[in-house]
């Protein structure tokens, strides 16, 4: 039985297939013939059917490649078309589509944007750990009869001598004796305005009344005597409160703000930023704060830092010449936290923010961005874009320095009235 279409027989399969094995050469694998229904062709004479065109695998029937070409065929395996490969066309057969070019566009902004994301982030995380530590412990509402503000902005910042958190290692190796309680070591006040910001020291020996005062723990009101003692006994008698009712009631200037910092945190600081360079105008040796420094250019680190600070007894110039030793080594430490290689660096930002943070102690009103401000403004002042100076001294009495009255009152109205100051100090 004849299994081929009608008209055809094994021999018309064309050359080469369906004949075995007999050939010499190896039979190829074999093609399926594939059957395409073409359009009907003239009429040939009656009763001869038309007859389907057979197309093999490689694009032409029965071995002519010339009749193929002329059928108007082409099943794609003589283009080089590769199956199962991409598609550029609707059929799922062509080239392989190139692969796109990258938006770099689009690629940089979502890595703006997450550099963005995770600045904001960083930055309002550390800004409510840095509040947090802040220690509002100082109420300036119990401050009495105070002056009216005026322009810009007032800062009392204190250095105290509190051994508070510190052992007894820490002790011996700063020098800074066991006593209790705490007394203030430094004082200064920081103008900051619009024409030129103002660092005032006040030495701790300021001959100064003491008024009437509300107590800060017992609420009690303390009636004035007209008592005259050195200024940083006003701390030691009732803290804060009474430190800024006095300065307030000698000088008419308002404080805005207060600031403190205790020893072992002054000289955690300086070691977080590895040193503070400074000129040492003199060889310097106390045996009191424990200072052994040479004249010169140097780094101090917190141990050396401190006794610097505190040295009054190896100077000729007793404390006058003191608090301008704290005032250039105070705006040296501002200048050098606030370079890029420590603002920049997060190892030496947080450690440093840390140290200061544990030991400040400030008012309830206090804030960052107060603080911020005083911090570059003490940096200002370093980099001679504002005064530097003592409370001006007229003489002494009783081995208290007496302020200059006439002076103090000019210098009072400057800064009330946010004026360049032209008054010069102690």
């Amino acid at each position: 039985m004849n299994d081929w279409p009608e008209g055809w027989s094994d021999n018309n399969r064309g050359s080469g297939y369906g004949h075995g094995g007999a050939s010499a050469q190896p039979e190829g694998a074999r093609v399926m013939r594939q059957v395409r229904r073409g359009p009907a062709a003239p009429p040939q004479g009656a009763g001869v059917p038309p007859q389907p065109s057979y197309v093999d695998g490689h694009g032409y029937g029965g071995g002519d490649f010339t009749n193929a070409r002329n059928t108007g065929y082409d099943s794609g395996y003589s283009s080089g078309e590769v199956y199962g490969g991409g598609s550029d066309g609707p059929g799922g057969h062509g080239t392989r589509a190139a692969r796109p070019a990258p938006n770099w566009r689009r690629r940089i902004k979502w890595t703006a944007i997450s550099v963005v994301t995770v600045l904001v982030v960083t930055t309002v995380g550390t800004y409510f750990w840095a509040d947090s530590k802040l220690k509002r412990e100082v109420d300036l509402s119990k401050v009495i009869d105070r002056p009216e503000a005026g322009e810009g902005t007032n800062f009392l910042i204190v250095g105290s001598d509190s051994r508070e958190g510190m052992t007894a290692e820490e002790k011996k190796a700063l020098h800074t004796g066991s006593a209790d309680g705490k007394r203030t070591d430094s004082m200064m006040i920081l103008h900051t305005g619009s024409n030129g910001d103002t660092l005032i020291s006040l030495p701790r020996d300021s001959d100064v009344e003491i008024p009437s005062f509300v107590g800060s723990d017992s609420g009690k009101r303390y009636e004035g005597t007209g008592r005259h003692t050195k200024l940083n006994a006003a701390y030691a008698e009732d803290g804060p409160e009474l430190l800024v009712r006095t300065v307030e009631f000698n000088t008419g200037l308002r404080i805005d703000h207060y600031v403190e910092i205790g020893f072992a945190g002054f000289a955690s600081i300086v070691d977080a930023v590895g040193g503070v360079e400074i000129d040492i105008p003199q060889d310097i040796k106390d045996t009191k704060s424990g200072a052994d420094l040479k004249k010169g250019r140097q780094t101090l680190n917190g141990e050396e830092s401190l006794a610097f600070v505190r040295t009054r007894y190896a100077l000729a110039g007793s404390d006058l010449d003191r608090t301008k030793n704290q005032q250039k080594f105070l705006a040296a430490l501002a200048n050098q936290v606030a370079t890029p290689g420590t603002v920049l660096n997060p190892f030496k930002l947080y450690p440093t923010m840390s140290a200061g943070l544990d030991t400040l102690i400030v008012d309830k009103d206090m804030g960052l961005y107060d603080l911020g401000s005083m911090f570059f403004a003490m940096k200002g002042v370093n980099g001679g874009d504002g005064t530097s100076m003592n409370m001006p001294i007229s003489g002494s009495s009783g081995g208290n320095l007496v302020w200059d009255k006439a002076k103090v009152k000019q210098l009072v109205s400057q800064l009330k009235n946010d004026e360049k100051v032209t008054v010069s100090g102690g």
